[in-house]
């Protein structure tokens, strides 16, 4: 099983992710931002840092990289996608997911291990948890804060499309204490927590983030 990485200019978390995939016994292939070949991998995980500087705003300049216009027809046609951070803002601004992300309501940088609600077990990437269980995932982010029209994130709700929603208070003020989202086919995952951080012992919190990672897996061996 291949599962690409991409490297984007500012990219900090994708040695994260590459470390992540082979912990579950997959191949991590590097993917980076100026290619427009995704190198038949069977899934791709948008890491978090701050692409391109974040400039005009966050994923506003990595949404119209080489490697997005391969990948996007790509998500749309089934192909597993997890955006971390960063990867869910570049999500959103591609419109393979709705909704926005925007400076936590704070205007502090949050870092934390903040605990989190599985709210859809169905996807690609979360069929190895239950639904309803509470899991504790590092949280690092400045523009955090999830926000998306009353229509659009009740359609959200509606079709079970909110996959995470923070527990206790809300670290970032995303509206509804939404923490990650997908898409209507379940294939593409946005969350703000970072997974990657928390599959080896000693690191992170918890090991709660393999989960994720053997849940594509085993989408892909389905596939």
């Amino acid at each position: 099983m291949k599962i690409g990485v991409v490297t984007f200019p500012g990219s900090l978390d994708d040695r994260d992710a590459v470390r992540a995939v082979g912990a579950v016994g997959a191949e991590a292939v590097p993917l980076w931002h100026g290619d427009a070949d995704l190198r038949a991998v069977d899934a791709v995980v948008l890491p978090g840092g701050f692409s391109y500087g974040d400039y005009l705003r966050c994923g506003a300049i990595a949404r119209f990289s080489p490697v997005m216009e391969a990948l996007v027809p790509a998500a749309r046609g089934g192909l597993p996608v997890l955006g971390i951070c960063n990867g869910f803002q570049v999500l959103c601004e591609s419109h393979l997911l709705p909704g926005a992300l925007i400076r936590n309501d704070h205007r502090k940088f949050s870092c934390l291990d903040q605990r989190l609600v599985v709210e859809n077990a169905a996807t690609a990437w979360t069929s190895q948890f239950e639904q309803g269980q509470e899991i504790t995932i590092v949280l690092k982010n400045g523009e955090g804060g999830f926000v998306a029209d009353d229509r659009t994130l009740d359609e959200l709700e509606g079709e079970g499309r909110v996959v995470f929603r923070y527990a206790g208070d809300n670290p970032n003020g995303s509206y509804r204490a939404i923490a990650g989202i997908t898409n209507e086919r379940g294939n593409v995952v946005g969350l703000m927590p970072h997974p990657e951080h928390c599959v080896e012992p000693g690191y992170g919190p918890s090991l709660d983030g393999l989960p994720f990672f053997t849940s594509v897996l085993q989408a892909m061996a389905q596939a």
